[in-house]
């Protein structure tokens, strides 16, 4: 892929940026998504370290339908990419109903894998695949527009437009990443060990649900506020036509 890139890629002169990497970190809305990067790196990861113990466990499977099962996860997942990607840069507004759907629908899929034990509901191959297919749709929703969404929040703090910033960015969707990757393998493998793979996943679908819960949230209460602003704009552009006429 490097000969591609250097092929493919503009040159573009990038001077460095002046501007803190924290300051990234000061605004609410990008401390959400970069929890929700978070949450969904952590599921990855848990699914990596545990579905296969699981499914030879639980179905009595052997490594090869393994394989063919967690392909029930990606497949979905690239399919889900291109889509949301098309409709986020086309439609902005859209991206924050794919966050939030997005994460309340992979809190379902987790619950659902097990599936959780207080919902009394058998475990069968089946109802494992139709959730990880579900899971990695809605993994595919919730992740493409977290960048887009970090970079336009950039540029309303006063970024500068260019590849510093996109550098920055960058970063900080990489590292929230690993921690994630981190997170999920190492604290998944813990409550597995320690309760079940069932409440293993339960605790992973309720940091995708807190994620989407936090999102809603601050989506809602934004809403009012850009509502106002333009009427509080309008108004005091008629204010000032009759003063500019005098």
């Amino acid at each position: 892929m490097v000969p591609f890139n250097i092929y493919i890629l503009p040159t573009i002169d990038a001077d460095p940026s002046k501007t803190s990497f924290f300051r990234l970190l000061t605004h609410v809305k990008i401390i959400l998504i970069c929890y929700a990067i978070f949450t969904l790196s952590a599921g990855l990861g848990f699914l990596d370290a545990t579905l296969s113990l699981f499914a030879i466990e639980r179905f009595s499977l052997s490594p090869g339908y393994v394989g063919l099962i967690m392909l029930g996860l990606s497949l979905p997942y690239c399919l889900a990419s291109p889509l949301t990607g098309y409709f986020s840069d086309k439609y902005p507004a859209t991206r924050s109903w794919f966050l939030v759907t997005g994460g309340v629908a992979t809190a379902i899929g987790f619950c659902l894998l097990g599936p959780v034990p207080f919902l009394h509901i058998p475990s069968h191959l089946w109802l494992l695949i139709i959730m990880l297919s579900f899971i990695g749709f809605s993994l595919g929703m919730t992740a493409i527009p977290t960048f887009p969404e970090i970079i336009a929040c950039a540029y309303e703090q006063g970024f500068e437009e260019g590849l510093s910033t996109l550098g920055m960015v960058s970063g900080l969707f990489g590292a929230f990443w690993c921690m994630g990757m981190f997170y999920g393998p190492t604290v998944g493998g813990f409550l597995t060990q320690h309760l079940s793979f069932e409440w293993a996943a339960a605790v992973q679908g309720g940091l995708a649900f807190l994620s989407a819960l936090s999102l809603a949230v601050y989506y809602l209460c934004q809403r009012p506020q850009r509502q106002s602003t333009p009427e509080d704009g309008s108004r005091q552009t008629d204010e000032s036509t009759p003063l500019l006429n005098e």
